[in-house]
């Protein structure tokens, strides 16, 4: 399929044929199965590391890895963004900003402070759900960027994320709602919706704070969101989990 193809081309380092093509707006109804195969790659390394490795380094790897298998695409963004945002007055001088190659001092705080929260959250997932809680936190965060796209405009004419607002169509997100649900009660249990409902609050929040910034979405505000979903996503089921986890038990388990 075209677009399940596509998303895994733009989303990943898996060397997938792109046939010369940009990605398409319908490759977006994929991102949050994209997420699912990041998550479920996640699982396998860690279950590999835990034989014999402290948390804390396997929570570090596990970061990279993530790096490694995105190419640290949202990542990036994300640092952008934090120049970006925080650096100019007005939605002109952040949007050129943003196009900036140059790596400033917001993007090495924001950065350092984002790394090492996932790092730390990963290395502290609790046992009671850590097979689940790593398989959906990705999978959940690309429906949040995926639903940005969707509720958001775009600030520009052109740009990489542009591509992903052409063909627009209400089955995109019904598929990657679909998608995000039923991983996130297969594997996490009913309880794992107030994760799905938090990411998706997340991404509407973020949307409209860069929005009403940069006068509508960019490419690098996605991959902002993405990264920003990942630890709200983390952070409620490192808190909850212990709390409640009868209410985490997925049926697949």
């Amino acid at each position: 399929m075209k677009g399940i193809r596509l998303a895994f081309a733009f989303l990943t380092v898996l060397p997938v044929s792109r046939d010369g093509e940009l990605p398409v707006a319908s490759s977006r109804a994929w991102f949050p199965f994209v997420g699912l195969a990041l998550g479920a790659v996640l699982v396998g390394l860690d279950a590999l590391l835990r034989m014999g490795l402290p948390d804390l380094l396997v929570g570090a790897l596990l970061v990279a890895a993530m790096l490694i298998t995105t190419r640290a695409l949202h990542t990036e963004g994300f640092l952008d963004c934090c120049d970006g945002l925080f650096g100019g007055y007005a939605a002109e001088d952040r949007l050129r900003i943003l196009r900036d190659t140059h790596v400033g001092a917001f993007a090495v705080i924001g950065g350092v402070a984002m790394l090492m929260t996932k790092w730390s959250l990963l290395a502290s997932t609790p046992d009671e759900a850590r097979i689940g809680l790593l398989l959906v936190f990705p999978c959940l965060a690309r429906f949040g960027m995926l639903a940005t796209m969707a509720l958001f405009p775009y600030a520009r004419k052109d740009g990489l994320g542009s591509s992903f607002q052409s063909d627009q169509s209400w089955w995109h997100v019904v598929l990657g709602a679909t998608t995000a649900a039923l991983a996130t009660v297969l594997f996490l249990g009913g309880a794992g919706f107030i994760l799905l409902g938090s990411a998706l609050l997340a991404a509407i929040l973020l949307g409209k704070w860069m929005s009403s910034w940069l006068g509508g979405m960019t490419g690098d505000a996605y991959g902002a969101v993405n990264e920003l979903c990942e630890v709200v996503v983390l952070i409620l089921g490192v808190a909850l989990i212990p709390i409640i986890p009868d209410a985490f038990q997925a049926p697949l388990w």
